[in-house]
């Protein structure tokens, strides 16, 4: 059973940083690609950053240059280091990832972190 585990969310003033952890855990031949997206109340979620397992990052216009998405291969872990932040990024941050299993490839979540700027 393959679980992906979201830590490192809470409570920061505006301006403060956080990094979030995603580990994944579980029996799984590779993993591909990896994400971050968020979801705030009243909101869709979205796009927050990808990462390739060649380390290809991708980025929300809204957190260009203040955020920085990482990966540990060996660590079957992925970062988001937030930097800057900002009341607007308050929300519920969710890890992403295509994970191969030696016959498909499958998509999965995490539970989920809660990250609150204050003003």
């Amino acid at each position: 059973q393959v679980q992906l585990v979201e830590s490192g969310g809470g409570l920061v003033q505006a301006g403060g940083s956080l990094r979030l952890s995603c580990a994944v855990s579980g029996s799984f031949a590779s993993i591909s690609d990896m994400g971050w997206y968020r979801q705030a109340p009243g909101n869709q979620r979205e796009l927050v950053a990808t990462i390739t397992r060649g380390r290809i990052t991708n980025y929300a216009d809204a957190v260009k240059g203040r955020f920085t998405i990482s990966r540990d291969n060996a660590k079957s872990t992925a970062y988001l280091q937030m930097n800057s932040l900002k009341p607007d990024d308050t929300a519920i941050y969710y890890c992403n990832a295509e994970i191969d299993d030696w016959l498909t490839r499958n998509n999965y979540w995490g539970q989920g972190t809660q990250v609150t700027v204050a003003s």
